[in-house]
Order: C-alpha cells, then structure tokens, then sequence
C-alpha cells in the first residue's frame, strides 16, 4: 500500500514541457500581441479581397481594412472610365463591403433583370434613410403588386393634369432666373443650384399641388441635397449615429421630409373624398383607392354588374404613400437637376439646335407664344424630344445603379459575385458605346431622326431595365421637353465658357465642375 501510495503521490511531477510557440509568447508584451492581431487581420483582409477578386480586374491588393475609401469621398468621373475601360468587370473593396462594377451591357441587363440573385440597394445606408419598408426595396409579388398601384399615377389622363401645374412653376422661375442675372449686372452665375431648385418645385407641386406649403417647398428645395450627400457609395461604418456627419443629418432631414408628405396625404384624402377633380400626382393615387374601395363595398352588398376600375387597388396609408413619393422624389431630384443644368448649358453652346427648337416650338403653337403646352403638342415635337433624348444619352443623369448579391450571383460562366457584395450595373458605357452611337461623345439631336438610335433599346439603359426599371420613362421626356420648348420662346440665354466647364463634377450623377455659368435675359422677338 505504501510503495503504491509513494509511487502515485510520492514522485515528484516532471518538468512541463510547453510547445515552442507558446513558450515563445510568453514573454510577450501588451503590444507585441496587439501587433501579431493586427497583422492577422490585415492578412485576412487581404486574402478575402483577392479570394474575392478573383479573375476579375482591380487592384492586385487592397490598402489595408479601408481600400480606396478617401477616393470615394471625392469620385473623379476620369476614375470611372478607367475602371470601367478596365474590363467588363471590375472590383473595389471599402472597409468591409467588396463592390463588383459591371461595365458590359449584356452583364447589366441579366443584373437589372435576376431579382432572384441581387436587389436594389442604392447605397448601404439607402435603406435607413428611404425606410426599410419603401417599395423600392420590394421583391417577388409584393413589389409587383405596389408597383401596379402606382401605374394610374403615369397615365395620359394623369400626365395631362400636371402640364398646367408645371407651366406655372417654370413661369414662376423663368422670372427668377432673368432677375438673378439682372441682379449681378448682366455678368455670369453658376445657376445649378437653381437648376436643383426649379427640379425640386416643379417635382413637389407636380406630386403634392396645393397641399403642401410654399414655405415648406423652399424649405425641401433648400435641404434635400443633404439626403444626398448623405448617399455615399461607401461611407464611415455607424456614421449615421455619430452627430454631425453627412449621414446623421440626411436622416433627420428625410424624417421632416416624410412627415411632411405624410400630412400632405391626410389632406389629400379629405379632399379627394368630397368628390373634387384630380391635378396633381397624389389626387390620382387617392382617387383610384376610392374608386377601388367603392367597387369592393358595392360587390359586397351584393351588387351586380358592378364596373371594375381600369386599375384595382388596395388602400394605402399616409406614411406609405409619403414613402413612396419620397423615393420619386430622391430618384429624380438629382437626375434632373442634371439634365436641366446640361440642357441649358449646350443649348446655348449649340444655337443650331436651339433654334430649332424655338422653330417647332412656335409652330405647333400657332405662332401664339403664350399658348400654354399640353400632352399632345409636347408629343407630337420630333425634334425637341430628339434634343432630351439626346440630353439623357450624352450626359446620362443616371450613370449606374447598386444593386446589393443575395446570394452567390454568377453572372459570367466565369464569375461568380459573391453573396453580400455590391454589383453595380453601369448605365454610361452602353450609352456612349461607339459602336452603337457612332461619334458618342459628340451632341447629336438628328441621331434620333435621320440615324439609327431609336432603334438600340438593349443600349438605351437611362431608365434601367427589369423589373425595377423607371416608372417615369414617358413622364420625364415630357416634363423636359415642355420645359426647353417654354424656355426657348420665352427667354435667351448665354453660356460663359471656363477651363472647367465641361470638366464633369460627381455629385450623385454628372455636372458641370463649374456650375454652368449662365446669363438669362427675356427673349425680345423681332
């Protein structure tokens, strides 16, 4: 019993022999270890973007964690065409989020058209900003069926009832213009920020008219750029929630801006209640609810030969409804902003076309200068409609659209975007492909009359294309087209060339870097 007690508790232990790592580190001080993490996790990082990139063009390594993020903050358009020359593919990786660009058309279109693999994402913080809910974000039957709710609000019956609204608001502005001019003495201003002005009145009161408030329309005019701002391609991780940055104030600007629409929803809905016509966006979405409830209640009681309305719809609540102009409005705020700052800028640059357009403007009036547009007369003006559509191909205010992998996404036989990463389409290389538009940098109305453009709608990706594409395609020709033929028989106007004026500023879409410096007078006829 003793020699077994003296043998199993008796014997001292053997010396512990620890692996060599691990007495190596021992030793180690706080920072040594600090050191050995980082170093890991920049190798992981690393190893993941390559992993990643695969076969794909980009940078053979990434900056380590952050990548190209301080180029992000100030996106030089030179920047885009090299990595969209770079090949069909491409890739960046910022911080976390690895971003796929696709540059080739076809690759665009299976993109635009797999809600399957990829959804809308605008940008990361798109969603916290437009709601996580908003329609642009739906997919399968609920998108489909939200979107044919919205389809009354783009009808000739309704695009007819904002043609007056919007020759009132460019009257209003045209005013405007001529007296800045005047009030700098007949030197030239940068006039974009006015061009945002008028896109975002002439938005507001086309969706809302009456209800909503002159001084709240300034005061969404004045501050919705913020929203913008806000919508970096990449930002700052949790930058939402730290005070003072771009995208802590976009979400409190786009919280007053929807409650403001919602209570413009209200009153709309008192009012289109008591019979009143539609005139403007949200008195047509509420009338066809009320025309739909009204069919349900009447078959309900039972009656027979009830007539269904063209378009059957559910009831939408205030914020939905709030949401959903809201993102009609954040799509085409800037992108008009920028056709319109383009648009007068060539316009004056190129009298030959101007004057062609004052020409078919004055005749399908009459002769009757003051004679307000309505649908018809826009639509039946060949060349001035040529002119936009040739605004919107040149200097595209749409130049791509993120869209965020759902799941492993092979778009090439070759390529597979991996789940959770960015794949942008782009918008501008099929639309400046030389071999579709000969020439395409050069502004060529008469490409859409006497040449073949109208016929290359697998390039014409302005709108987009899939499920997601545009609702406004025939609203936002029309919207452009009234105002250059209005402009032209109302106003004349000059643009001051700088070293920098057809140098192109990244601000969501394309402007000129130097802000289209204009002069406006009225037009005295002869």
């Amino acid at each position: 019993m003793a020699d077994t007690v003296n043998s199993s508790f008796g014997q001292p232990e053997p010396p512990s022999v620890l692996p060599p790592a691990t007495s190596y580190v021992q030793g180690w001080q706080t920072w040594q270890y600090v050191v050995t993490i980082l170093l890991g996790l920049v190798v992981y990082d690393q190893a993941m973007y390559i992993y990643r990139k695969g076969s794909i063009a980009g940078p053979s390594f990434k900056i380590p964690f952050m990548g190209p993020f301080l180029q992000a903050l100030d996106p030089k358009f030179d920047g885009y065409l090299a990595q969209w020359a770079s090949g069909p593919l491409s890739c960046v990786s910022v911080f976390h989020k690895f971003v796929v660009l696709a540059s080739d058309r076809d690759i665009a279109h299976k993109v635009f058209k797999s809600p399957q693999y990829a959804e809308p994402c605008i940008v990361p913080i798109a969603k916290d900003l437009l709601n996580h809910k908003a329609w642009v974000f739906l997919t399968g039957k609920a998108h489909v069926e939200f979107r044919r709710g919205l389809a009354p609000l783009f009808t000739s019956r309704a695009l007819s009832t904002y043609l007056p609204v919007q020759e009132k608001v460019l009257g209003e502005y045209f005013d405007k213009f001529v007296a800045i001019s005047e009030a700098n003495k007949g030197q030239p201003t940068a006039f974009m920020t006015m061009f945002r002005e008028i896109q975002c009145a002439l938005s507001l009161r086309t969706f809302f008219g009456d209800y909503i408030s002159e001084e709240a329309v300034h005061r969404v005019a004045d501050d919705f750029y913020k929203v913008t701002a806000a919508m970096e391609l990449v930002n700052l991780p949790l930058s939402m929630y730290i005070p003072f940055t771009k995208q802590w104030i976009g979400k409190r600007v786009a919280d007053e801006v929807h409650e403001e629409f919602a209570r413009a929803a209200g009153k709309c809905k008192k009012n289109m209640a008591t019979g009143a016509a539609p005139t403007c966006t949200i008195d047509h979405w509420v009338l066809s609810m009320l025309e739909s409830n009204k069919y349900r209640e009447r078959i309900a009681a039972g009656v027979e030969e009830v007539e269904k309305p063209a378009n059957l719809i559910r009831e939408f609540t205030n914020m939905e409804i709030s949401e959903t102009l809201f993102t009609f409005l954040f799509a085409s705020q800037d992108a008009s902003s920028s056709a319109t700052t383009w648009m007068f800028q060539v316009l004056a640059q190129r009298p030959d076309v101007l004057d062609k357009v004052r020409e078919e403007n004055l005749a399908a009036r009459g002769g009757d200068r003051s004679k307000p547009f309505d649908l018809n007369m826009i639509e039946s003006l060949t060349y001035t409609n040529a002119v936009v559509k040739e605004i919107l191909r040149w200097r595209p205010p749409v130049i791509f659209v993120p869209y965020l992998a759902l799941k492993d996404f092979p778009v090439t036989p070759n390529y597979t975007v991996p789940k959770g990463s960015m794949i942008i389409p782009s918008c501008y290389p099929a639309l400046h492909d030389p071999a579709v538009y000969p020439n395409p940098e050069y502004f060529d109305p008469d490409r859409w009359i006497t040449g073949d453009a109208e016929t290359k709608t697998k390039n014409w990706l302005v709108f987009g294309a899939g499920p997601h594409d545009c609702l406004a395609r025939r609203y936002v020709p029309m919207t452009f087209a009234g105002m250059i033929g209005k402009a032209s028989l109302e106003l004349d106007w000059t643009h001051h060339a700088t070293p920098r004026s057809e140098e192109i500023k990244v601000f969501a879409t394309l402007f000129p870097m130097d802000g289209a410096q204009l002069v406006f007078e009225r037009r005295k006829w002869d």
